[in-house]
């Protein structure tokens, strides 16, 4: 079965990569820590990483630009997102029939094209009488042999533009069901897996609906930064896979009303900082104001394919070693003491290196 097209998408690249390096698989996979044979699978659209880390390693061997490095971040998560997906259900077929005459993928025929390509079998030219089941799909009986030829091209006919009624609704789906989903607009079929870099409605959408969970973001259709961190924050309170793409686990949360965004104000987490970090809470709280405007479900994803969390951006290797979760991260009092905690390994912010250089080169007023 081929590839989905975020899949192929996501291998062509990663081809245009090894391609440009001008070296083998197996050479490409000693220097990424990766096998060749696994490399050649990915490449070939056979099967997605599960661990971006591997695809970092391997794009920057190849030389990838920052650029390339945040592309290929973003086609992972969609590919990755459709790596476990089922393959959609085979339409049955029988000796008579080798053409579906109704299901998703197939537009919806009119009686007269139905008919011109409806199979007649070769050993009976009995039309054969048609009838559509519980489940929307056709099915298919011949009509009694003592039934005059008039009758039974009537009925073939009849038939034919039964069939033609029911065509045209979604698989699986009534007329009410469409109308209900109506109000929905991520379940449109012009909404597939929402991603960085789109604006549209479906963008809005998601926007929309992370502002009714109290998240807090614009409302103006544009898949940034700011919402690609909101999503992230959303799936992990929700429990679903954290990739950063609305697939549709997510949008089923989104849906459901049950998770709440609503977290504390900037000046709750100032006041909690000061509390804690006792010993020296003015440059605490510039360092978690510098790292996460303290915002206590900031999401920060890295270009090596891992994440910082919540107040003071608790990496995901810190978070191990604190036996943490993102989950655990998001909540503000555990994230501000285990802050604290590596703060008192050598009573210093060398955790937060970049933040503690910029708080050094600012000129004191």
């Amino acid at each position: 079965m081929a590839a989905s097209p975020h899949i192929e998408k996501f291998a062509a690249h990663l081809r245009m990569l090894k391609d440009r390096s001008g070296r083998g698989y197996d050479r490409l996979g000693k220097e990424a820590g990766v096998s060749g044979s696994s490399l050649h699978r990915y490449c070939s659209g056979l099967g997605v990483p599960a661990d971006y880390r591997v695809v970092h390693a391997f794009a920057r061997v190849c030389g990838a630009s920052a650029e390339e490095l945040r592309e290929l971040h973003r086609l992972w998560a969609l590919a990755d997102s459709e790596r476990d997906a089922p393959a959609a259900a085979a339409v049955s077929t029988t000796e008579e029939s080798r053409e579906p005459l109704s299901g998703a993928g197939y537009a919806p025929a009119s009686p007269a094209e139905a008919a011109q390509t409806a199979p007649v079998p070769e050993e009976d030219v009995t039309p054969p009488q048609v009838t559509v089941g519980q489940d929307g799909a056709p099915r298919k009986y011949r009509l009694p042999d003592k039934l005059s030829s008039r009758w039974a091209v009537l009925a073939a006919v009849l038939a034919v533009m039964l069939v033609a009624g029911f065509v045209w609704l979604p698989s699986g789906r009534t007329a009410g069901d469409s109308r209900a989903a109506g109000d929905k607009v991520l379940d449109s079929s012009a909404c597939g897996t929402v991603s960085m870099g789109e604006h549209d409605e479906c963008v809005r959408e998601v926007q929309r609906l992370l502002v009714r969970a109290e998240g807090r973001l614009a409302v103006d259709g544009d898949f940034g930064p700011e919402t690609l961190r909101r999503v992230t924050a959303f799936q992990v309170l929700a429990g679903v896979t954290a990739r950063g793409v609305v697939d549709e686990d997510t949008k089923k949360a989104l849906y459901a009303r049950k998770v709440s965004m609503a977290t504390w104000s900037t000046a709750r987490v100032a006041q909690r900082i000061r509390e804690v970090f006792v010993e020296d809470p003015d440059t605490a709280v510039a360092i978690a104001r510098c790292a996460s405007f303290l915002d206590p479900l900031y999401v920060l994803p890295n270009t090596n394919g891992s994440r910082n969390w919540g107040v003071f951006q608790i990496s995901d290797t810190r978070l191990r070693d604190l036996d943490g979760t993102p989950l655990r991260a998001f909540d503000p009092d555990w994230n501000i003491r285990a802050a604290h905690r590596l703060w008192a390994v050598r009573h210093d912010f060398h955790d937060w290196p970049s933040c503690q250089a910029a708080l050094k080169n600012t000129p004191k007023s």
